[in-house]
């Protein structure tokens, strides 16, 4: 896991050192749930990070990770569905998302940066209260290699695709399903998202790894797969 680890690092730091000092370098890691994308989009912004500070020192942190939680539908929208206990139910699946939400946002780090241009601010998630929160993680002008991290990042459906489209790169974290499982289990029950490990692998079976098998059927092709592996390097997902 380390040598993929480093490998990408190289790379993104070689692209972000060619590229023009007016755009910005996005890359979208996508995965099936309980896969370590999360885990991989961290450790890639703080290794990106300290390159940049030992390079730079005294400049403003170059990487920014923007995770795909806080474009969840709250739960006041999942209630006004037509059908919202199946839709609370279903609470991680595709339709359950702001796609065109996350969409604008993308299209906004694409933009052409300027001396003018100003922070950016994405939602993030507060799994206390079990909804977004508005304009909570910052994206400053200086933030020129931006990880996202999200489950749909590679789907080819829109308005996923047309996001994917907009990344420098796309990243496939591949894990298997069992693996996946266990690790969901655990982070259930941690997160108080089910009260014990019989609920937390129900809920894993019936929806997390359903929307992994529309992730993995209906992939859009990527630059990067990256293997998951067990590291204690990888302890963030």
């Amino acid at each position: 896991m380390e040598e993929q680890v480093d490998r990408l690092v190289k790379k993104i730091w070689a692209r972000f050192e060619s590229a023009p000092a007016t755009s910005r370098l996005l890359i979208g890691i996508s995965g099936i749930p309980g896969s370590g994308k999360t885990s991989l989009a961290t450790v890639m912004t703080d290794r990106v990070n300290a390159l940049y500070a030992n390079e730079y020192p005294g400049r403003p942190l170059v990487a920014t990770f923007v995770p795909m939680d806080g474009y969840h539908l709250t739960r006041a929208q999942l209630a006004a569905m037509p059908d919202p206990a199946h839709a609370a139910a279903r609470r991680g699946a595709e339709f359950t998302f702001d796609g065109d939400k996350f969409l604008q946002l993308v299209k906004r780090l694409r933009e052409t940066l300027t001396p003018s241009t100003p922070t950016v601010y994405a939602p993030s998630f507060d799994h206390a209260v079990k909804d977004p929160v508005e304009d909570d993680i910052p994206i400053l002008p200086t933030s020129r290699v931006i990880f996202f991290e999200g489950n749909y990042l590679s789907l080819d459906k829109e308005p996923w695709k047309s996001a994917a489209h907009l990344m420098d790169e796309l990243w496939f974290v591949e894990a298997d399903f069992e693996t996946a499982r266990k690790r969901l289990i655990k982070r259930h029950v941690k997160a108080g998202i089910a009260k014990d490990e019989e609920e937390a692998n129900k809920r894993a079976l019936q929806n997390d790894l359903v929307n992994g098998r529309q992730i993995v059927d209906h992939r859009l092709p990527v630059q990067e797969v990256i293997i998951s592996k067990e590291d204690p390097a990888w302890s963030h997902e």
